[in-house]
């Protein structure tokens, strides 16, 4: 197992059990700050997509409700958890609501704004912007809000690092 820093990170599922990002090692994971009340609230539906098609070769895709963008992620995680398998049958894992930015930051998040790309430095700009984690802890790709979960750009990358646990 990799002694990936991102590995000790504690995270809180949105049943409130307590865990680290380490539950995920040796797995792909696709890290997304999700909102039900966004324009971009129907990638659920992609996402969830994404998680089923890729799952048994070892993608996760794991949503970490916020709040912090024009107040539209304002229910309870109850509300939250309800209102995903409801409208979009979301069966991935989620967390307690974080923010993403700020003084507060989720500590996930102050190691993913980390990672560089192109346009996107730094802080987490709106909801589902999405960040894509190799099976040994690494940030290999991040990609805007803009960027549909089954896109053409973002499944590649996701086979690529599957292919690369696979190897």
């Amino acid at each position: 197992m990799s002694d990936s820093p991102l590995y000790g990170v504690p995270l809180t599922l949105i049943d409130g059990t307590p865990t680290t990002f380490g539950r995920f090692a040796g797995k792909t994971v696709l890290v997304v700050n999700v909102a039900s009340k966004c324009g971009f609230t129907p990638q659920y539906a992609g996402l969830e997509a994404l998680y089923r098609r890729f799952a048994d070769d070892g993608l996760v895709v794991l949503g970490l409700p916020c709040n912090q963008f024009m107040g539209e992620e304002p229910g309870s995680e109850e509300d939250i958890q309800q209102f995903c398998e409801l409208n979009f049958g979301v069966t991935f894992p989620l967390t307690a609501k974080v923010d993403v930015r700020g003084k507060n930051q989720h500590p996930l998040y102050s190691q993913l704004t980390g990672f560089r790309k192109g346009m996107m430095p730094g802080l987490i700009k709106w909801n589902f912007e999405k960040f894509l984690v190799n099976g040994d802890g690494v940030i290999v790709d991040r990609f805007a809000s803009t960027v549909e979960p089954e896109s053409a750009q973002l499944v590649a990358a996701i086979e690529k690092a599957l292919a690369r646990e696979a190897a």
